[in-house]
């Protein structure tokens, strides 16, 4: 909203990122009770595998969540998202990386004036 503003534009709310607020109270503790997992990294390739879910019924014991199975839904669903979204960012980098390699490395370029 700021940006618009610095910019002279009106905000279009069809254009702004939602907010954790603008979901369902599931879904917001869903982000909630995610972000308490710890994450799980695969060691030789340093790839996000997801969410270590050991202590989950511990969490949700402890924040004494109501909907239990609804949060865990939306949880996965998650999970699903930020994995694809690591993956595909993680293959974008290694196309770049092999382009790079295959072009010899570093484009070096000469101010020659003649």
């Amino acid at each position: 909203m700021k940006l618009c503003e610095q910019l002279g534009e009106k905000p279009d709310p069809a254009k702004m990122p939602l907010e954790p607020s603008d979901f369902p109270e599931e879904v917001q503790v869903a982000f909630f009770m995610f972000s308490l997992l710890p994450d799980h990294w695969e060691g030789m390739s340093g790839t996000y595998m997801g969410k270590y879910w050991d202590g989950i019924d511990y969490f949700f014991k402890l924040y004494e969540v109501e909907h239990q199975r609804q949060v865990l839904y939306f949880m996965k669903i998650y999970e699903r998202e930020i994995v694809s979204y690591r993956a595909e960012k993680a293959e974008q980098k290694r196309k770049a990386d092999e382009r790079k390699a295959k072009s010899g490395g570093k484009n070096y370029t000469h101010n020659v004036n003649g």
